[in-house]
């Protein structure tokens, strides 16, 4: 059996954030479902790993399907492992690139669908207010920004499922917003009404030699690759994520759950 999966673990201090407002964030993001590199097996020992943890939520950042090359699609009920996902405040998700079909420019995904039926939410330029600790937050989710982007295009604007405008403007009040967004792009643009952002989609750089990734899948290079990064006050957290993309390989960037403590005063 392969060892846990490394436990990423961020305390930012947010200023729009109360410190009375103690939230513990689980997330897991681009698993990359596949035989035999991260099949049912493999997921259900991360899952189980990420519920003891302690989450008073579990978000799923995307790119559930799609392995890399040398892997086979997973067979059956591929949502079956994260079924098993438990947190008082629920299991949350939202799409990435991979997850994106023809289908979705009519309407919902079968990534989606199955998410739906696994009874996970999936936030599509989706804001939903969340009552938490006799206080409230609102965790909001954008559709994936590159979408449909065409294949072997580099990455670009223009080519998205996601709408900022209208999921801001479902927030009505003036309670910290916590946002997913599956490429960290969007940070860039980001207006300072939203406490935090997390992300993954770029693997970490997946390899990285001497403490250099040679690919970084965003069109700002490594300005967004990993971990916590803070921005005239604004504040994102990119997971390097769980699974492979292109080649099964992760070197100098291992794959990770992140913990993100929110309030009580906690250190940065």
């Amino acid at each position: 059996m392969k060892p846990a999966v490394h436990v990423a673990r961020y305390a930012p201090q947010i200023g729009r954030w109360a410190d009375q407002l103690r939230l513990r964030i689980v997330i897991l993001t681009d698993f990359h479902l596949c035989e035999p590199f991260m099949n049912a097996r493999r997921l259900g020992a991360i899952c189980a790993q990420a519920n003891s943890l302690g989450g008073d939520l579990i978000l799923l950042l995307g790119d559930f399907l799609s392995g890399p090359r040398f892997s086979r699609p997973v067979k059956g009920d591929w949502t079956a492992p994260l079924k098993t996902l438990s947190a008082p405040l629920g299991v949350h998700a939202i799409l990435g690139n991979h997850d994106y079909d023809r289908e979705a420019e009519r309407g919902t995904t079968a990534v989606e669908r199955a998410l739906i039926a696994a009874g996970i939410p999936v936030y599509v330029n989706h804001a939903k207010r969340i009552a938490h600790g006799g206080q409230g937050f609102w965790l909001a989710g954008l559709g994936d920004q590159y979408a449909f982007l065409p294949e072997g295009s580099s990455h670009q604007p223009g080519y998205g499922a996601d709408d900022l405008p209208a999921t801001l403007a479902q927030v009505t009040s003036d309670e910290p917003l916590l946002l997913m967004a599956h490429e960290p792009d969007i940070f860039a643009e980001l207006p300072d009404r939203v406490a935090l952002t997390v992300s993954g989609h770029t693997h970490g750089g997946q390899v990285k030699l001497f403490g250099h990734a040679p690919v970084v899948p965003s069109r700002f290079g490594k300005r967004f690759l990993h971990g916590h990064i803070v921005e005239d006050g604004r504040h994102l957290i990119v997971s390097a994520g769980l699974g492979y993309s292109n080649l099964p390989i992760r070197f100098g960037a291992p794959a990770e759950i992140v913990v993100v403590e929110l309030g009580g005063g906690r250190g940065a």
